[in-house]
């Protein structure tokens, strides 16, 4: 029993530092995932006041969740506070399965994202996972007896202690540069235009329709084969998800520039040959106190002759910062997954993403 213990507490204990540690390289990752969460829900109705509000705290959830793994995977390899750890493993684990038949069951929302954006699971792979795991944290909960300490309790709280504040301090860089793996649509040797096309085994999702029409103060539904005579009045349209395709969504989805008069330039932009920069910038009322390294770097480029582009969700801001320059505005969700950190800076060659720098490093920039 000693050694089964013993190997379903690394095995599980690993899993863990591996599961957090891959979400340490991204925790706006996880961050924005939490926020699908929390809007998902609160457009359901359960609670939306508190969970409209709890978006705003999404990166400290991030933060401490992803530091919660690490050291409980830690306690458990190392045998420190097995029964505290034990338990909250159990409850970890609870909730991860939760989650996960959540996103498998409603349909609201694609992946879990318990892995990151560098390990994709289906929804069916997660769950399936934290079922297993629920099992074998069950097993770890009433056996914990036979867990046996591999240090003493103050070197392996140490060590515990150490591991929390390595993993808080990857995310500390990782937030003012950027992630440390990169495994977005938007890495550097990526092709912009050809990742926004629909891929080629696409299979789109199947609908079906159903058509309102009144008569005399009554409405009533009728299908596409079997609809009234003239004397009835068309009123509305449903549309029915029959069957959800598959890998119908471009890795670069919502991602486009527009002018301040609505006109779409991505196209234009990006299929320009030669060397240009993209500054994308997702709120400047959260810089930095007195930073100005974005105007300082734009000065750099522009003394090279070379053009850049300066990109935004919310134009007002951004003009005011930079009077005089042409700012384009592309949806919020897809600055978020292509600028990581406030601001973020790439160097293009045609549609090709060739280098990205998070605003810590534009002082570095020559």
């Amino acid at each position: 029993m000693k050694t089964l213990i013993t190997i379903v507490r690394f095995i599980v204990g690993a899993l863990f530092i591996f599961s957090g540690l891959v979400k340490a390289i991204d925790p706006l990752g996880l961050a924005y995932k939490m926020q699908e969460f929390f809007e998902a829900w609160a457009s359901g109705g359960l609670l939306p006041g508190l969970l409209n509000s709890l978006n705003a705290q999404a990166l400290p959830f991030s933060i401490t969740m992803i530091t919660l793994e690490v050291v409980v995977g830690i306690g458990l390899i190392i045998g420190w506070q097995k029964k505290f750890f034990s338990w909250i493993l159990l409850l970890l684990v609870v909730f991860f399965t939760f989650l996960t038949g959540y996103v498998l069951f409603s349909g609201k929302i694609r992946a879990c994202g318990c892995f990151g954006d560098c390990i994709p699971l289906t929804p069916i792979q997660t769950f399936t996972k934290d079922i297993i795991l629920f099992i074998l944290a069950l097993f770890l909960l009433f056996r914990q007896k036979y867990i046996r300490p591999l240090a003493k309790p103050y070197i392996a709280g140490s060590i515990a202690v150490l591991a929390a504040l390595l993993t808080l301090l990857l995310q500390w860089y990782v937030l003012r540069h950027l992630p440390v793996k990169d495994c977005l649509p938007f890495k550097p040797g990526n092709n912009i235009l050809e990742l926004r096309k629909m891929p080629a085994d696409a299979i789109p999702d199947k609908f079906d329709y159903v058509f309102i029409y009144s008569k005399n103060g009554e409405k009533k539904e009728f299908t596409v084969n079997a609809l009234p005579d003239s004397t009835w009045t068309y009123a509305d349209r449903k549309q029915i998800l029959i069957q959800r395709g598959k890998n119908n969504i471009p890795l670069i989805n919502d991602f486009s520039f527009g002018t301040a008069s609505g006109t779409d330039t991505t196209d234009a932009i990006l299929g320009q040959p030669g060397e240009y920069y993209l500054l994308f910038i997702q709120n400047v009322k959260n810089y930095p106190v007195n930073w100005d390294e974005d105007k300082k770097v734009l000065e750099k480029i522009q003394q090279k002759s070379k053009s850049v582009y300066l990109v935004t969700s919310g134009r007002g801001d951004v003009e005011k910062r930079f009077p005089g320059e042409t700012v384009f505005t592309c949806d919020f969700t897809a600055i978020k997954t292509a600028a990581r950190s406030n601001p973020t800076l790439y160097r293009m060659n045609g549609p090709v993403i060739m280098q990205k720098w998070g605003w810590a490093d534009f002082s570095k920039i020559e």
